[in-house]
């Protein structure tokens, strides 16, 4: 890969400038050039989900959820605000709790703030669920909460949740959803009858959009777009093209790049790259199957990817287009360079850290910022290495 050259903006912003106490200060070299990392925000526990909130409001900063409940401000200075009230009760067993979190494109209007979550059934079962409510003027509370997704059916497993919450800048809401791990369950990642497994597409209000490719299909579940996942972590728009991409964990190996389209099949659990974590083959499966799509990128070993995002800030002009992506197992940020719908390099950022990545955001100022999912977790802020950078677009 070419050596590339950053292109800096003319003045430093001071918006979200790092707080006084630094866990972390470094510099790495990159394809790109230096960059330094430092600590925006500490004090987490085990942060899941970072969504900014739109530059110039009275109180700015970002949001951030912590998985065993709570949903917490933090302001432009880094400084962490309590928890905020009005979150829905949430299981937080094994991979559960509260998970994504996302804003609605029309925030500065109704301030509705959306969550995903681990929601608890009867007899120790449970699903992911969405929620929306009122960010409230002081950041304190959530308002008006309502449930507006449920996944269906609830059973008993405290694995892939999936959960990443993505709206698609037509008015609809993509939900990632994972097929519960256990190999009862994975059969119903085909099953157009069940939401395990799958990304479905809904409203912002939990309607069902009436372009759904499997609306008015016997036997099939309305809000379903695309199915045959296995456990969906990271997902994002490319707004190159409009399209849903994600990236679902493999069992050991496989984890795939996708690009989603209506109706179509993923594979999982019939075709994958990986194999059971004790090394036997999976039941049934191959690496491909005619009419299922085929991953555009795989890893493995894995990454475990959670949060992505497609970077279109101007602090690092030469990113312009790439795609990162938070890595747990392989504890980096990686950065895939995207050309149209094919990848064509790889760059691994921040291993030396040892840190698992669980989110990706891009702030108001440019400057990429990822979650750490750890007991004492941060929020970590990259920038170029001179202090500079520049607008979101």
């Amino acid at each position: 890969m070419t050596m590339k050259t950053l292109a800096l903006a003319a003045a430093p912003v001071a918006l979200l400038a790092a707080s006084p106490a630094l866990a972390v200060d470094e510099t790495f070299d990159t394809r790109a050039g230096q960059i330094r990392v430092q600590t925006f925000a500490g004090g987490l526990v085990n942060p899941w989900a970072i969504a900014f909130l739109p530059p110039g409001l009275p109180q700015g900063g970002l949001l951030v959820t912590e998985k065993q409940g709570n949903l917490r401000h933090v302001g432009e200075d880094g400084a962490l605000g309590e928890p905020i009230s009005g979150v829905p009760e949430v299981d937080a067993r094994g991979q559960g709790g509260l998970l994504d979190v996302t804003l609605d494109p029309d925030f500065e209007q109704n301030r509705l703030v959306y969550l995903s979550y681990a929601e608890a059934g009867d007899g120790g079962t449970n699903g992911t669920a969405v929620a929306r409510g009122v960010l409230n003027a002081d950041m304190t509370a959530l308002e008006n909460v309502e449930v507006i997704f449920q996944q269906q059916p609830k059973v008993a497993s405290n694995l892939h949740f999936g959960s990443r919450l993505v709206f698609d800048g037509q008015g609809h809401l993509y939900v990632t959803l994972g097929e519960r791990s256990q190999a009862q369950f994975r059969p119903q990642a085909q099953d157009l009858g069940s939401h395990l497994g799958k990304i479905v597409r809904i409203n912002p209000d939990g309607t069902v959009p009436e372009d759904n490719p499997f609306v008015g299909h016997d036997g099939a579940l309305p809000e379903i777009y695309a199915y045959g996942i296995r456990n969906s972590q990271a997902a994002a728009i490319n707004p190159a093209s409009g399209a849903l991409w994600e990236i679902e964990h493999g069992p050991r190996g496989g984890d795939e790049l996708n690009i989603v389209a209506a109706g179509r099949n993923y594979g999982w659990p019939l075709a994958t790259l990986g194999i059971e974590y004790s090394g036997d083959p999976i039941n049934g499966a191959v690496e491909r199957r005619d009419g299922m799509v085929d991953a555009i990128h795989s890893w493995t070993p894995v990454i475990a990817p959670s949060g992505m995002i497609f970077y279109d800030g101007d602090a690092f002009a030469d990113w312009q287009g790439d795609l990162f992506v938070g890595g747990l197992a392989s504890t980096a940020l990686v950065r895939l360079d995207v050309n149209g719908d094919s990848v064509s390099g790889e760059e691994r950022l921040l291993e030396s850290l040892g840190l698992r990545i669980r989110d990706v955001a891009q702030g108001p100022d440019g400057a990429i910022y990822v979650a750490t999912d750890e007991d004492n977790g941060e929020i970590l802020r990259i920038a170029p290495a001179d202090g500079t950078t520049g607008a979101t677009k």
